[in-house]
């Protein structure tokens, strides 16, 4: 049986002003949140997500939560702060109750596992699949991207008379990475060179005023370095023509609406827990080594007996499941 339910989180909000989404307000996220997780709990008592057919419990079923997400980024919420306190660690007001919303749901899903006699066959898997960065607020600097991007379509068209804007398609968060109307070598590495000689005011954590060069950007790969960058043969589509790491705590965004995004290389986007439970799992213990989300896949696998080899990515890669 398979049973999509992806509510768009991007829509309109209930209760909030028009063209304002479910991400704008982390009361409004839980409430998103709370669809997916009833969906999960009639899945888990054997019926579809709108709880009208029975129609058997899945071998397999998942969601994820965004209420974590907008708690992080949102500078405020109810009035409350958003983010983690001063020392970039502990959680702020609006991210400890989006913590502790997230535990009450997944505790629903145990006893609820528990109410049905389905706890003998059954593994729960729990990770995130990107951080937010920056945690520490006073590192921030936000930098609006639209003007960077409009100067350099305009050192563009002044370099070739005649020519259209240069950038196809921006994706900033606290990367950058651009897709050009020019694959050309020559014009990613003059992307590259705008960016890398740009500096001028974003902001911080307060507001005021805080100076950044080079774009806001510690690294940029540009055409062919963009491509290695991310394993694959240059002219990939997929790959930006532009990729650009940024200095930590950069984030591109207008005026004052984020605190923290992710998206790109720093490791506090990068580093998520794994949490497993249940059947296969050995008692309570710590892996204190490296492990990768990537595992998740073939961990699963596995789990339903099943070939984790037939995957691509583990022939090509060796990944190796987090169970023996």
């Amino acid at each position: 049986m398979q049973d999509l339910f992806t509510p768009e989180i991007n829509s309109q909000a209930d209760g909030l002003p028009t063209g304002e989404d479910w991400t704008k307000d982390n009361a409004k996220t839980q409430q998103y949140d709370g669809y997916k997780t009833q969906a999960i709990r009639n899945e888990i008592d054997g019926f579809d997500h709108g709880r009208t057919s029975h129609v058997g419990v899945p071998a397999i079923f998942g969601m994820n939560f965004q209420s974590v997400s907008t708690a992080q980024k949102l500078p405020t919420s109810g009035g409350r702060p958003g983010g983690y306190m001063a020392d970039g660690v502990t959680p702020g007001p609006v991210l400890a109750n989006a913590l502790e919303f997230v535990d009450s749901q997944l505790g629903s899903f145990v006893k609820e596992i528990h109410a049905k006699g389905l706890d003998e066959n059954t593994t729960i898997i729990l990770s995130a699949k990107h951080g937010q960065s920056p945690t520490d607020p006073a590192a921030l600097t936000r930098i609006p991207d639209g003007p960077l991007l409009a100067g350099l379509n305009a050192a563009w068209k002044t370099a070739h008379p005649g020519a259209g804007d240069l950038v196809a398609h921006s994706t900033d968060d606290d990367a950058i990475l651009l897709w050009l109307t020019d694959h050309s070598q020559a014009a990613a590495d003059f992307a590259k060179t705008y960016l890398l000689a740009q500096s001028g005011q974003g902001n911080d954590i307060n507001g005021h005023p805080k100076a950044f060069t080079a774009s806001g950007l510690a690294t940029v790969f540009a055409g062919r370095d963009a491509a290695k960058y991310f394993g694959v043969p240059a002219g990939d589509p997929r790959v930006p023509d532009v990729f650009g790491i940024v200095t930590h705590g950069v984030v591109y965004t207008g005026g004052t609406s984020k605190i923290a995004e992710h998206g790109g290389a720093d490791p506090q986007d990068r580093n998520v827990p794994i949490v497993l439970a249940g059947v296969g799992v050995d008692d309570a213990q710590t892996v204190r080594g490296p492990v990768e989300t990537t595992q998740i896949a073939p961990t699963i696998l596995r789990l339903l007996g099943l070939n984790p080899g037939e995957l691509k990515a583990v022939q090509r890669e060796h990944t190796q499941a987090l169970l023996d």
